[in-house]
């Protein structure tokens, strides 16, 4: 529908756009929300999205929370939102091992609570969240005690990953029937004031790199997030939205999955980093410069009361 990628969204255009889709899918962490706090107006935004008749929906990486969490932490901020309406990657990588890889058996889960929670809710059992101390020498380490029911290595954000649990991933993939999943591939997870902490793709590639093997990734901006909402609520992609912050995993989802992009500055990516993209003409960096952009999702409030 633009005519340019990259356009401001203002004015007529804010409301021809929303016409255009039935479907709005929403990042979280810098769009709706900055850590416990809404953005202004957000809440009003995703009500009155609701209201108007779109569906809309939350894909985050955040591997952290259960859907419920994410649904209750929404409920507190004025959002109204439901527990079918969340996908995170603990759910999508669930969602994963369930019905497309068909595991029959357990996960060796470096990971959280809440991923453990997500696989037990669909039958999938898991050992190895937790600390996991070292002792022993080397030779121990390489003749660590494996569950010979595991036949999946699941990667997540982990808070107590450990020089073990790179070993014991290593001695679960020697196994080459064994699987690698990962939930996302982002390096850095920003915070405010500028600073930011290690994310789970340095957690993943560590992984990647004592086994030698390459895992299939669930998050943004694998395709498989989209797939999860819109095998479940039968999304047409060419009325469907997608909002978020980051160009490297929001925008390039959208982009592989033939859904308009909206980028809005109120967390991570830039306008001169989508001009900088935009302006290298590789095709790879053309997938992470979006249809739009906004400064905040609040402007798109005055389209929705009118």
């Amino acid at each position: 529908m633009a005519v340019s990628k990259c356009t401001r969204l203002n004015g007529p255009l804010i409301k021809q756009m929303l016409d255009s889709v039935d479907s709005v899918l929403f990042d979280c962490d810098g769009v709706i929300w900055r850590g416990d706090q809404a953005i202004p107006g957000a809440p009003d935004v995703i009500n009155l999205l609701k209201k108007n008749g779109k569906k809309v929906f939350f894909v985050t990486n955040n591997s952290t929370k259960t859907r419920k969490m994410y649904a209750d932490k929404m409920a507190l901020m004025g959002f109204k939102a439901t527990e079918d309406e969340v996908f995170g990657t603990a759910y999508c990588s669930a969602m994963y091992l369930k019905h497309v890889s068909r595991l029959q058996g357990k996960v060796y889960l470096i990971g959280s609570n809440a991923m453990r929670q997500e696989l037990e809710k669909v039958g999938i059992q898991q050992t190895g969240v937790g600390p996991d101390p070292i002792s022993g020498v080397q030779i121990d380490w390489a003749n660590v005690p494996l569950d010979p029911e595991v036949k999946a290595v699941v990667v997540g954000f982990d808070e107590h990953f450990s020089y073990m649990k790179l070993n014991r991933a290593l001695q679960y993939l020697n196994n080459p029937d064994c699987l690698l999943v990962g939930t996302n591939t982002d390096t850095r997870l920003p915070l405010e004031g500028g600073k930011a902490v290690p994310g789970t793709g340095c957690i993943l590639k560590a992984v990647e790199t004592a086994a030698q093997r390459q895992a299939q990734t669930v998050g943004k901006p694998n395709h498989f997030m989209y797939d999860c909402v819109a095998s479940q609520f039968g999304l047409d992609r060419t009325r469907c939205l997608m909002v978020g912050d980051r160009l490297d995993t929001d925008i390039l989802l959208g982009s592989n999955c033939g859904l308009k992009t909206l980028l809005t500055l109120t967390g991570v990516s830039t306008v001169a980093d989508a001009e900088a993209h935009q302006e290298s003409g590789c095709p790879k960096r053309l997938g992470m410069v979006p249809d739009y952009y906004v400064e905040s999702i609040a402007e798109l409030l005055p389209a929705l009361q009118g």
